[in-house]
Formats: structure tokens, C-alpha cells, sequence
């Protein structure tokens, strides 16, 4: 009987933990989702809501899916509570989504206000009607409402909201009380503590500024942290390493203050002994040459310091040794003043070039960069070739940014540098229309492509070539111009070109021309790089030029020139160029000189030789200006069969590109008769031009101007100079540069009584 108890025990058992296995199993069996119930969503499609979600009807229900998916549905923004659950279901699950809708903003309206006007607001905050109200955008809406008025000086200015909903339609209406109060305007700064620096200057180190007939003076307490900011880093600078300031405000009369800045200036402390220690490569001269600020009996400033320390960096960089790091430490005596500083050198070893790598140029060539490299792989790391590479490759106009990385290799010493070039636009095709003192009235058609590959069909784009086709008319002329260059024939460092052009300059008392003038021709060019900085070429030119149509009244010996005469003239030019722009140089020298021969066995009509050169020269000065120094001179004479330069090769002076103050082409030899412009054989020209940026893309111009027209070279430099001098404008504009100058002359006008200013205007696209 025992025996059978416990065997129905055991049987017992067994049947239920069949039972609870098998209960297990079906419960953790994996579900099917039979359908998806949306509920609570007013304005939302259920299509949007599906879209949003990535749980689906007839696949398994993973529940990580269904967690995620509740977190999509809230970032989407319209929902300001997202719940999810699941119910049994046709052998299945039904997902239930419950949800509740953002209100939706109808309309926002503002008190009403004075001084910023309602819609100027609305542009600036994020709430909007149509979309759904986000109490967080309503928050900083507030804050961007009261910066606004801050900005104006409305530092008192409050605001708050009113939210008015219908809870039918689920929709709210915003309005913004907003109470201006007074605008507060600085009617005073007082200095105190300032005993090393007077008032005035310490006031134009700040930006903040008490009312006057020029500034509003109003206050923003943004501006006056940063001003405090601003003494502190000018005291630092000169020495005063402890110094700092504060300010406080206070209130005078209703919407009036006064700012009071107390400074603490502190000792000033001078710089003592300097040593370098860890150099070897480099002696101490070298490393103290570089160094402009940080030397014993300065004035002592960790910003100048710091300053000194990258040049001594940059002077490793540029001898190949870029893991030299450069660090100080200093140590300072109260009692005397002085900073003892200690300049720390690990140089590391030189360091090699293993691979170049371009980035960046989607259009442009490999080789068209590479090329204009100063440095190869296996050469060491040269910081000034790589500037001149940079300079080189900027040159070209091809990229809007270059940039230079280095990136690791297998081996320490050896580096890949990389290019980096961002591509800016190189082709143009362009019309339009423009007017200038000297050609007056222009219209223009012009295709340009600064980076042809005639190679490279459907684009034609990425061989460095340059191609230009222009048509040009207007009231005084009528231009047609084809040009092309491959600046390297065949990848050598030899350029090749050719323009074909016709040039047509109508009778014009105001510019100088007593005639009509007519030519065309072509010309075929070579160039070669010497050096970086020398280039030499060689052209032919040949070209039909007629005289016609003179006025009445002139002389014989203008006359003379009436008719078609044929020039074939063979040239050479050699030029020196140390320029760090070739479109906007602040400084360096440019040298250029030619020689041309023209004559009858070489098929012309005329007989001459002209000699002529021209130099620039840039000074970068304080606040980005620049000094620049322009003298361009030259010498023409016939021979042979010829016994006189015709008219056509002569030199002119006079006008904007001269000498400014005087009529175009008027400054040296007139017609005997009719006192119009004839031209000379020899001609020297100077300017002195000094420019300062206003604002980005404009920028003042001084200048002064002095030169003269010679009949022949036994007249060379033989006094009667003409000078002018004035002002004007360089405003650099998305369809072209335009340049407003005022010169005066300084003498009398050849053929003139009296002295009177000029205006010179011109607007063009630039090329």
C-alpha cells in the first residue's frame, strides 16, 4: 500500500511538471501582431503615425521595437504624452497606441509696441501659427524677445505669456505682453584706479560708449563684461600680469546712468634673465632672432610670450623638424619685478615626406596641383616652401581654401602631407553692361573658363588652361577677343597661348582719342619658370592698325598718321615676382621689363624698338592697410626705313591709370593745332597709393601721382613733372570691383588755364 502511494505521488508530480513545462513554453512562445489601434491623435493621420513607427501588422512583436518605437513617435514633437500596450488578440497581439496631441498654435499677437515692431519679432521666434506649441520654444521665445530689446538698450524690458486655448478644437492662441520700459543710455564712464594709463585711453579700449551726436550710448551689459575682459588683456600685455577690472552701474534719473570702472592695476612686472635650454640643432642666436617681445628689461606678458614661442616652433617647422616642442617656465621675484623665464626645447629629428595626397579637387587635376608644389616625397619638411606652395596654388584662383595636414605613417620620421583644396567656380558665362570716365558707357558678353582641359569632353574643366572669348560694345568701342593659354605644354614648366582680337576706338574728345582707330590682329606666346619667383617670354604679334576720321583742323603731322599700316613685332619679357597675392597683395615686390622690335623684315610697315618696365612695391601697415609704391617707364624710337614711332606705339599719360587729376591721355606732347593728345617716345610715371579697409569690402584710398610724356628720349626726365593727388574708394562687389577716385592736379593741364579736380568712376566684372 506504501508502495502504491508514493508511485501515485510520483505520477502525480510528473503530470503536473509536464503540465507547468509545457504552460512555460506556450507562454513564451513568440506572438504575431494581428493589428495596430491608434488612439487620442485628432489632427495627425494615422498613415503619419504608421510611417513613423517600425513595428508592423503580420510580424513577430519584439518589444525593444516597440520601446523605440515609442520614443520616435515623441520626437517627432507633436505629441506631448506616447503610451503603448498590448492585448490578446485573434491568436495574436494588438498594439495599442495612446497619445496625446500638442495643441496647435492659431495665432501669435504682441502688446502693443513701441520701439520693435511686431512683425520684426515674429521673424525671430520659434513659435509660429500652424505649428505645434513646444513650452520649451515658448521659453526661449522670451528670451530672444528680451535680448532684442537689450540690444536696444532696454535692459528693464519684461515679458511674459498668455496661452488662451479651445479645448474642442485643440488649438491655442499665443499673446505676448511685453513692457518695454525705459531705454537706458550711458551718460557717463568714470575710470578709477588707473594710475600707468590716462582716461582716454583706457576708453578707447572699450567698446561701450556714453551718448554723443555719433553714438547712442546705450547700455548692454554683455558689451561691458567683454570690456572688462578687454583692460584687463591691454594691461596684461604691457606688463601688468595681476591687474584686472570691475564695473557697476548706477542709476542717475530715469532711463540715464553712469558706469563706474574700477581697475586694480597691480605691479608691472619687466622680463629678466632668459634662458634656452635642450637646443643644439639651433643656436642661441637663431632662437633669440625669432623672438620679438620676450627679452630682458621688457615688459613681460604670457600673451607675447606665447607669441614668441610659436616663432620659435615655426623656425623648427621650417628646418624639417616638426616634433620639436617648445615650452616654458617662469618664475617670479615680487620683491624686484623681474620674470625669470626659461624656454625648454626637445627638438626631435628631422623629418621626411613619404607620400603627397590631394583632397578635395572634384574637378581640378592632381597633376594641376601638384605642380605648383614647392616640395616632393623624400624631401624633409620646409614650412617656407610649403607657405610658397600655399601661395602658389592660391594664385591660381581655382580654390576658395588650402590647407596643409600631416598624417602619420609606419615610420616616425616619414609623414604623408596632404592637400586640402575646397574648388571654387572657374567658369563664367556672363553679359551685363557698365560705364567708366574713359569708356563710358559698355556692354559685355563673355564666356571664361579659368580652369579649361580641352581634353576633358563633356565638362572641358580640370587642365588648368585658361580660355576666354569676349564681345564687347559701347560708345566708344567695340571689342571681339579669343584667348588661350596652357600654362604647361606638354607637363613641362612651359606656357603657350594665343589671342585673336579685334579693337575698335572711336573719335572721342574726352578720352583723348583726335581719331578713329581700328586693330586687328593675333599673337603667339611662350613663357618659362625660371625660378619661383623669376618668369621670362617670347611673343610675336602681328596686326592691321588704321587711322581715319581726325578732326577738322589738325595738323600735317597728325595727318600723316591717316591710313593701314601693318606692324610683325617680336618680343621679350622677363619679370620678377615676390608678391604673397597675385589678386590682393599686401606685400612684395613685382619687377617686369620688355623689349620689343618691330620692323620690315619681319613683314611690317613700320620700323621701331620700344623698351619698357614697371615695378610695384607693397608694404603691409597697421589695421590690414597697405603702402604701395607703382613706377612704370618706357622708351620708343624708330629706325631704318621708318622716321617716326606712329602714333599707335607712342606713350600717353594723363587719366585714372596714370596720373590722376588730368584728362585722359593729355599729359605730354599736343597737336600743334588742335592741342589734342599726340603721344611721346618716352614716358615715366609714379604713384603712391595707400589703402585701408573701412569695412570688408570697402576700403579707402589716398594717393599721389607724378610723371610725364617726353616727344623723344634726348627729353628723358628734363623736369616739367605733373602731379595730382586725391582720394578714393575700392568697393568690391558681387558683379565687379568699383573704384571712385577725386584727383587734383597739381599743375597746369598741358593746353589748359587753370586747375580743376577730376572725378574718376568705374564698374566692370572683375576677371
Amino acid at each position: 500500500m506504501k508502495k502504491i502511494l508514493i508511485f501515485l505521488l510520483l505520477l502525480l508530480f510528473t503530470v503536473i511538471f509536464i503540465n507547468s513545462k509545457t504552460g512555460f513554453a506556450q507562454s513564451t512562445e513568440t506572438k504575431v501582431v494581428k493589428a495596430i489601434e491608434v488612439k487620442g491623435n485628432n489632427t495627425i493621420g494615422i498613415a503619419t503615425i504608421l510611417s513613423k513607427i517600425k513595428t508592423r501588422v503580420g510580424q513577430e512583436y519584439l518589444q525593444s521595437v516597440v520601446s523605440d518605437d515609442l520614443k520616435r513617435l515623441y520626437n517627432t514633437g507633436y505629441f506631448s504624452d506616447v503610451k503603448v500596450d498590448r492585448v490578446n488578440y485573434e491568436d495574436g497581439l494588438k498594439v495599442m497606441i495612446y497619445l496625446e496631441e500638442k495643441p496647435i498654435v492659431e495665432e501669435v499677437t504682441f502688446s502693443k509696441t513701441k520701439y520693435i515692431k511686431a512683425k520684426s519679432l515674429k521673424r525671430k521666434i520659434k513659435t509660429t501659427a500652424g505649428k505645434f506649441l513646444d513650452k520649451k520654444d515658448l521659453k526661449d521665445d522670451i528670451d530672444t524677445i528680451k535680448e532684442l530689446y537689450s540690444k536696444k538698450g532696454f535692459i528693464q524690458a519684461e515679458v511674459e505669456e498668455e496661452v488662451f486655448a479651445d479645448e474642442v478644437t485643440n488649438k491655442v492662441s499665443i499673446h505676448f505682453i511685453v513692457r518695454e520700459g525705459y531705454r537706458v543710455r550711458i551718460k557717463n564712464i568714470n575710470v578709477l584706479g588707473n594710475e600707468a594709463y590716462k582716461k582716454k585711453k583706457i576708453l578707447r579700449i572699450i567698446k561701450a560708449r556714453k551718448r554723443s551726436i555719433f553714438t547712442g550710448g546705450y547700455l548692454k551689459e554683455d558689451i561691458l563684461k567683454e570690456d572688462m575682459g578687454r583692460i584687463t588683456s591691454f594691461y596684461e600685455q604691457n606688463g601688468f600680469i595681476d591687474a584686472n577690472a570691475s564695473y557697476t552701474v548706477e542709476t542717475l534719473y530715469k532711463g540715464r546712468i553712469e558706469i563706474n570702472i574700477k581697475i586694480n592695476e597691480g605691479k608691472r612686472y619687466s622680463v629678466g634673465n632668459v634662458v634656452v635650454l635642450g637646443n643644439r640643432i639651433l643656436s642661441d642666436k637663431e632662437v633669440f632672432s625669432v623672438m620679438e617681445y620676450i627679452e630682458e628689461g621688457n615688459v613681460f606678458s604670457r600673451e607675447k610670450l606665447g607669441v614668441d614661442l610659436a616663432a620659435i616652433r615655426t623656425l623648427y617647422f621650417d628646418r624639417g623638424y616638426i616634433f620639436a616642442n617648445v615650452e616654458e617656465s617662469t618664475s617670479l621675484d615680487t620683491n624686484t619685478g623681474k620674470v625669470e623665464v626659461k624656454i625648454n626645447i626637445v627638438e626631435g629629428g628631422l623629418a621626411y615626406i613619404e607620400k603627397i595626397k590631394v583632397q578635395g579637387n572634384t574637378r581640378t587635376r592632381d597633376i594641376v596641383i601638384r605642380r605648383e608644389l614647392r616640395m616632393f616625397p623624400g624631401d624633409r619638411f620646409d614650412g617656407t616652401k610649403l607657405r610658397r606652395s600655399k601661395e602658389r596654388l592660391s594664385n591660381l584662383g581655382y580654390f576658395e581654401e588650402v590647407d596643409f595636414d600631416i598624417e602619420d605613417t609606419d615610420a616616425y620620421d616619414r609623414k604623408n602631407l596632404v592637400v586640402q583644396v575646397k574648388e571654387a567656380k572657374t567658369g563664367t558665362f556672363s553679359f551685363g553692361g557698365g560705364f567708366s570716365t574713359v569708356d563710358q558707357v559698355v556692354g559685355f558678353v563673355e564666356i571664361e573658363q579659368r580652369n579649361f582641359d580641352f581634353a576633358n569632353w563633356p565638362t572641358f574643366t580640370g587642365g588648368g588652361q585658361q580660355l576666354k572669348v569676349r564681345a564687347e560694345t559701347g560708345s566708344t568701342k567695340n571689342n571681339l577677343l579669343l584667348s588661350f593659354t596652357e600654362p604647361w605644354i606638354f607637363d613641362y614648366p612651359v606656357s603657350g597661348g594665343f589671342d585673336i582680337y579685334r579693337r575698335v576706338r572711336e573719335r572721342e574728345e574726352n578720352t583723348g582719342y583726335a581719331y578713329d582707330e581700328e586693330r586687328i590682329g593675333g599673337m603667339i606666346r611662350f613663357g618659362k619658370q625660371f625660378s619661383d619667383i623669376v618668369s621670362g617670354g617670347i611673343s610675336y604679334k602681328r596686326e592691321e592698325v588704321t587711322i581715319e576720321n581726325f578732326e577738322t583742323g589738325v595738323s600735317s603731322d597728325l595727318i600723316d598718321e591717316e591710313g593701314t599700316n601693318t606692324t610683325s613685332m617680336v618680343g621679350i619679357t622677363l619679370s620678377r615676382d615676390t608678391r604673397d597675392s597675385v589678386f590682393s597683395p599686401t606685400k612684395g615686390l613685382s619687377l617686369s621689363g620688355g623689349f620689343d622690335v618691330a620692323g620690315s623684315v619681319l613683314g611690317g610697315d613700320k620700323d621701331f624698338f620700344r623698351l619698357q618696365g614697371r615695378s610695384s612695391y607693397y608694404i603691409p601697415l597697421k589695421f590690414k592697410s597697405v603702402l604701395e609704391f607703382r613706377v612704370q617707364g618706357g622708351y620708343v624710337n624708330a629706325f631704318d626705313d621708318s622716321s617716326k614711332v606712329p602714333i599707335f606705339e607712342r606713350f600717353f599719360a594723363g587719366g585714372a591709370s596714370t596720373i590722376r587729376g588730368y584728362d585722359e591721355r593729355k599729359v605730354g606732347p599736343l597737336d600743334s593745332s588742335t592741342k589734342d593728345p599726340i603721344g611721346g617716345e618716352s614716358m615715366l610715371v609714379a604713384n603712391v597709393e595707400y589703402t585701408i579697409p573701412l569695412i570688408d569690402f570697402i576700403k579707402l584710398a589716398a594717393f599721389f601721382d607724378a610723371g610725364n610724356v617726353w616727344p623723344t628720349i634726348e627729353d628723358f626726365g628734363l623736369g616739367d613733372f605733373k602731379s595730382g593727388m586725391g582720394l578714393g574708394l575700392r568697393v568690391k562687389t558681387p558683379v565687379g570691383p568699383i573704384n571712385l577716385d577725386y584727383g587734383y592736379p597739381l599743375n597746369e593741364e598741358p593746353g589748359e588755364e587753370g586747375k580743376s579736380g577730376k572725378f574718376y568712376f568705374s564698374v566692370s566684372r572683375g576677371f
